[in-house]
Order: structure tokens, then C-alpha cells, then sequence
């Protein structure tokens, strides 16, 4: 009774909206033990899932403050750095370049989650290197902090 509740929610969210909801890309993830959900799943057309999962980006049934959902940030992080290490840039380049681009790349997820102290100071260990050595094999002396 409650499935067919919910599907008739869900037409008439699309009757309203004008919008469609594609179930084919939809996911049920139940919490707890169910005995039926696979038989739930295929009455609504959808996939079945478990946690930990990822949604739009971001994994659900995280710890707020582990350190092992930035790992994705740290990596692009390193990956723009790595691609800029080969140019020839002025100080003032690095530095345009940590705040147009670099900046930006953590605030979706510290819309979601608190960052931790660890996770930050990566960060900024990874942008002062790049400023004060361009990521070189040499390493030079920061010379503020």
C-alpha cells in the first residue's frame, strides 16, 4: 500500500513540477533489514543500493570529521599543480592562479562538511610549496608562512 502511495506522489510531483523522474537512474537504499526490497525495487523500476554511497558528489553515511572525504579534493588539488609545475610562472602568476582556481575547488565540500585541520593544512601545504617552489625537484626556502 505505502509503494503505491509513494508512485502516485511521485506522478503527481511530476504532473505539478512538469518535470519527469527518470527511476531507471534512481536508487533505493534501505536502512536496516528489509526482506523485500529487491521486490520493491522492481515494482518502482529502480536499482537497489547500500551505505556507504555517493550522492551528487559527496559520500553519504560519512563520519563529519573524517579525513578520507577531502581525498578527492587533495587529489585535484595535486593533479591542477602538477599541471601548472611545468610552466614558467611569476610569483604573481602562482599566486593568481592559488586564488582564481585553487581556492574554489574545496568550498562545495565544506558546504557539506566541516574540514578537518589535517585535511586544511595539506591544503595549504600543497599551495605554499607550489608558490614558493613551483613544485619543482628543488625545494626552496618558504619565506613567509
Amino acid at each position: 500500500r505505502q509503494l503505491r502511495l509513494l508512485r502516485c506522489v511521485l506522478l503527481c510531483f511530476e504532473a505539478v513540477s512538469g518535470l519527469k523522474i527518470n527511476l531507471f537512474k534512481s536508487e533505493i537504499i534501505p536502512v536496516g533489514d528489509m526482506a523485500n526490497i529487491e521486490e520493491l525495487a522492481w515494482t518502482l523500476g529502480c536499482k537497489v543500493d547500500s551505505l556507504p554511497s555517493i550522492y551528487l558528489g559527496l559520500p553519504l553515511e560519512a563520519s563529519l570529521w573524517s579525513s578520507f572525504i577531502w581525498d578527492p579534493v587533495v587529489e585535484r588539488f595535486q593533479k591542477r599543480l602538477a599541471g601548472w609545475k611545468g610552466q614558467y610562472l611569476s610569483k604573481g602568476g602562482r599566486v593568481t592562479l592559488i586564488r582564481s582556481t585553487l581556492a574554489s575547488l574545496p568550498t562545495y565540500y565544506m558546504s557539506m562538511f566541516p574540514m578537518p585541520v589535517v585535511v586544511e593544512k595539506k591544503l595549504e601545504k600543497l599551495q605554499r610549496d607550489f608558490l614558493w617552489g613551483g613544485m619543482g625537484e628543488e625545494r626552496k626556502m618558504h619565506l613567509v608562512k
